[in-house]
């Protein structure tokens, strides 16, 4: 249990934050790219765009892999707040051997990565096979943290029979600004949303190259886990991505957009002690209001800026948005009405959740962050009992928020299917301890569909092992692979999964135990005010815990407006 508390706190460091590069090496000659068919031949160099790319053979998976793959040029200097632009064509093959650079972050062990990191790693099966669906997968980290390593491809490509391709996009802020001084008076960059046209541009990429890997440019699936599953959800609702995919899986995600002017007073707030330390204005207030000018003064300003000062900003976001606005409704990348759009992408959908998704939230919370750090969690019923009211009612309803809230948002202008799933898996387990504290937790699907994990599998690799769960991970992917070919899940031998519909708000559920799988609709039908009226009725823990619980640990987070409301939290946004 020692060793579990251990990994977590590693993880739980990321949770609440929330290498080496391939080079180009020059510019190849427009007549070697026009004399390039880019048609798939089974090997490990391959044509795009922009020049041939060189990956390695993965004998132990039997699978072909290129890292680090420029899907656009570096947005340094004068590029820092712009949309991204294409990459430079290469002068000889590029070294897609060894994983890219991340983009610059605030990490457990202080700054990593670098400005220059728009770059995606691609799996395949090592095969002859042409026309392989493509699932392109955006990481999480509350678009502040993460990597395109996140889920690497290896272990379910042959299961999936697809192309693999993970994204590395630009974070923190450096991958949202919605500062007014920034704009150049071209709609897309004046969102602020510079990350979602990383990944809008990272599509465009896979759509002109993809063939050259085996991959069918019609047929590509976009994913994300958390803040990728949400990046993915405002995709759905963006012009910009319109015709970019043709299905969307939200892995833990859930409608979230900022309102941009309230945004604007955050960034100001968060930056002003660095106008103020380089001694630009004498006071932090000075600073405030100056920032949030439209002036050239500003926008130098910002630019001499390094990015590891930027990227310290804002580090405590842990699932609020207040903490770190992103995904603006700026109007034209995203719409001004947010998610009340009418002109959805509809595509087939599914939206993942599992069951206990607030639980290393929970953990993280400096309510509970000591406690769990020192052990004494396990000895003081009182702690323990207040962390279970939390998970509890935290999980109920960021599992609605990842499912049925969503789903209920887009019902009526979305014009195509929608499948909901969630996963116990963790709950209900005996045979073995531990996940007994985390549960179902938030990226309980991760081990089930990449079997090399090493996060979770580090945690909770007995759970992972049993034979219940092997099979879960089968039917999981064999689900999944049926998705992404065809767009709908359902296939011969497996329990049917039925679309959700406002008539049948109805999850589908996938669980297992130590030895078998269940598979079911399920027939609850629960809203967010009746998880709040069993937490106002919950007399489990003291009512000053409770209190504290609802207003100082529950509060805030994505899932909590109604929460919010009814027991009158104050709001966490700059006045």
């Amino acid at each position: 249990m020692k060793k579990i508390v251990s990994i977590l706190l590693t993880l739980l460091l990321t949770v609440s934050l929330v290498g080496f590069s391939g080079t180009t090496d020059g510019l190849a000659s427009a007549k070697e790219q026009l004399s390039s068919s880019r048609a798939y031949k089974q090997g490990t160099i391959q044509n795009t765009k922009y020049g041939n790319v060189k990956g390695y053979e993965n004998n132990v998976e039997n699978t072909l892999v290129w890292k680090g793959v420029p899907y656009a040029k570096s947005p340094v200097g004068e590029l820092r707040w712009k949309a991204p632009a294409d990459p430079e064509p290469f002068k000889s093959t590029f070294d897609a051997t060894k994983p890219g650079n991340v983009a610059i972050q605030l990490s457990a062990n202080g700054i990593t990565g670098s400005e220059d990191s728009l770059n995606l790693d691609i799996y395949r099966p090592n095969t002859a096979e042409k026309n392989l669906p493509v699932m392109v997968f955006v990481h999480g980290g509350n678009n502040q943290t993460g990597t395109s390593q996140e889920i690497t491809g290896d272990a379910f490509v042959n299961d999936l029979n697809a192309i693999f391709i993970s994204v590395n996009y630009r974070l923190g802020p450096l991958g949202f600004n919605p500062l007014p001084a920034l704009n150049t008076g071209d709609k897309l960059e004046d969102s602020g949303n510079y990350a979602l046209l990383d990944i809008a541009k990272s599509l465009d990429w896979v759509k002109e190259n993809i063939k050259s890997f085996g991959g069918d440019s019609n047929n590509i699936t976009i994913s994300g886990f958390s803040a990728g599953g949400r990046d993915v959800m405002a995709m759905l609702a963006s012009p910009t991505f319109k015709g970019k995919f043709q299905k969307a899986i939200a892995f833990s995600g859930g409608m979230t957009m900022a309102d941009q002017n309230d945004s604007i007073k955050v960034f100001a707030k968060a930056i002003a002690p660095l106008v103020v330390e380089d001694g630009v204005k004498a006071s932090e207030d000075e600073a405030y209001q100056w920032l949030q000018k439209d002036s050239k003064e500003v926008k130098e300003y910002l630019y001499s800026l390094s990015a590891e000062r930027l990227s310290r900003l804002m580090g405590n976001a842990a699932i609020r948005m207040s903490a770190f606005p992103h995904l603006y409704n700026d109007g034209a990348v995203l719409p001004k009405e947010k998610f009340d759009t009418d002109k959805y992408n509809s595509v087939p959908l599914v939206m993942l959740t599992g069951t206990t998704e607030f639980s290393f939230f929970a953990m993280g919370d400096p309510y509970f962050a000591k406690s769990i750090q020192d052990g004494s969690i396990f000895t003081n019923q009182s702690k323990l009992a207040e962390f279970t009211f939390a998970k509890k009612y935290g999980s109920k309803l960021y599992s609605l928020f990842n499912t049925h809230e969503s789903a209920s948002k887009m019902y009526p202008n979305y014009k195509a299917p929608i499948y909901t799933i969630e996963m116990p898996f963790g709950e209900v387990l005996t045979a073995t301890t531990d996940m007994a504290m985390a549960g179902s937790f938030h990226g309980v699907f991760v081990p089930l569909l990449d079997g090399n994990n090493k996060t979770y599998l580090s945690m909770f690799k007995e759970s992972y092992d049993l034979k219940g769960a092997q099979e879960l991970s089968r039917q999981f992917k064999e689900y999944l692979s049926n998705f992404i070919h065809q767009g709908n899940p359902n296939g011969e031998g497996l329990t049917k999964w039925d679309k959700w519909t406002l008539e049948q708000p109805e999850n589908f559920v996938l669980n297992a135990d130590e030895k078998n799988v269940s598979a079911r609709m399920s027939k609850e039908k629960i809203s967010k005010d009746e998880v709040i009226r069993e937490l106002e009725k919950d007399n489990s823990i003291s009512g000053e815990a409770k209190k504290k619980i609802i207003s100082e640990v529950l509060n805030g987070r994505w899932f909590s407006a109604e929460l919010d409301k009814f027991f009158g939290n104050k709001s966490l946004w700059v006045e």
